[in-house]
């Protein structure tokens, strides 16, 4: 089994121990591994796959769980290219937001910082969805296409409006931008992995092997609600799937 599928359905973590567990990710040394430390790090958690997800006080199954959930993909084993790694989404993203939401009388200042920004989370988040579901490259092109473009848009036609049309209070004046970024940025995910519901993604027992395909799984919803053809096809009661980043 891919060891990253092995340790999420394994450790079956709460978002709190989730969100911990992200702190580790985020970790900007994850970003100059060398592919040669990834490799050694996947081998030795492939072969101590039985214990090594209950030894996590051991240092060095610790830093090779960090290594390879880090670098690799779940869903297709390969690795995540280091711009788009979870550690690299901070140190990318924080000159874009700041610059996105600087003050600016003209709408050239405010373009480049948009659209860099929204091309960024795109990329971003494609890549880190998940990727178990049928597509083609040139889909994934076109999604991304329409959701830099479609993001862009919203991101900049509200900032105008604000600029056209400035709020009295003070607080709501400064406080919009953030708003407004942050609700496009939600749209933004919601739109690049819009795949995910219509084809369905992967969904797998307690050994990682595959039953089927859900669209429910792919709107992230409880897996005790997946459709009846996959429940029917085994006998186990709980299923797993990668909820990607």
């Amino acid at each position: 089994m891919e060891p990253n599928v092995h340790f999420w359905i394994t450790e079956r973590q709460s978002f709190i121990q989730r969100l911990l567990q992200w702190t580790e990710l985020l970790d900007p040394t994850n970003l100059v591994i060398s592919i040669e430390k990834i490799e050694k790090s996947r081998q030795l958690l492939l072969t101590n796959e039985d214990g090594s997800i209950h030894d996590l006080e051991d240092h060095r199954i610790r830093e090779a769980w960090k290594r390879s959930l880090s670098t690799v993909h779940p869903d297709n084993s390969k690795l995540i290219p280091v711009p788009f790694r979870p550690a690299a989404l901070l140190p990318f993203t924080a000159p874009m937001v700041f610059l996105s939401l600087v003050s600016v009388k003209n709408l050239k200042s405010m373009i480049l910082p948009q659209l860099s920004f929204y091309t960024y989370s795109t990329a971003f988040n494609v890549i880190n969805g998940n990727a178990s579901y049928n597509r083609r490259p040139y889909e994934s092109i076109l999604l991304g296409a329409g959701v830099i473009a479609s993001t862009t848009f919203f991101g900049l036609f509200s900032r105008l409006l604000l600029m056209k049309y400035p709020l009295k209070n003070i607080l709501l004046r400064e406080t919009s931008p953030i708003i407004i970024l942050a609700n496009v940025s939600a749209m933004n995910v919601a739109a690049s992995r819009s795949l995910e519901p219509m084809r369905g993604i992967e969904v797998m027992d307690k050994h990682g092997n595959v039953i089927g395909y859900s669209r429910r799984a792919g709107t992230k919803i409880q897996c005790s609600k997946l459709e009846q053809e996959i429940q029917s096809a085994t006998e186990e009661t709980e299923l797993f799937y990668n909820r990607g980043v």
